[in-house]
């Protein structure tokens, strides 16, 4: 980790890998999908240690408490080294991932989206007359 004493957030939020690019994160940051203790922010908003940022993805939330700051994006195991998760966060993220699973399997397998194979997408070309 970088003797950084603060960096932008969304560096921050590529950097702990929340977003898979820095123009995703400064878009959510933007968009008001990221708050700085409560408050919503510019992409050029300085983090700092012991800052609270909350994130939304649908459907998905965090609340986070930075630990470290790190100016380059390392592999997924040191970058959960740079925050920590509130409890209650975590329970409903997994409750939340626990309903997403249980939607799937409620839905039929003949209702979902099945994308057509070659052959079914020549026929529909053939039909259309293209």
């Amino acid at each position: 980790m970088a003797d950084l004493d603060s960096i932008r957030i969304d560096k921050w939020l590529w950097t702990a890998r929340f977003f898979k690019t820095r123009r995703q994160a400064a878009d959510a940051v933007s968009g008001g999908k990221v708050h700085i203790n409560g408050q919503r922010c510019k992409p050029s908003r300085e983090v700092k240690q012991g800052t609270l940022i909350s994130i939304t993805k649908e459907p998905y939330h965090w609340k986070l408490i930075v630990l470290a700051i790190n100016s380059h994006r390392r592999p997924a195991k040191e970058a959960i080294l740079l925050y920590q998760e509130d409890a209650e966060s975590i329970n409903k993220r997994q409750q939340q991932i626990i309903l997403e699973k249980e939607k799937r399997t409620l839905i039929n397998h003949s209702e979902r989206e099945i994308k057509p194979n070659k052959k079914q997408r020549r026929q529909i070309h053939r039909f259309k007359g293209e």
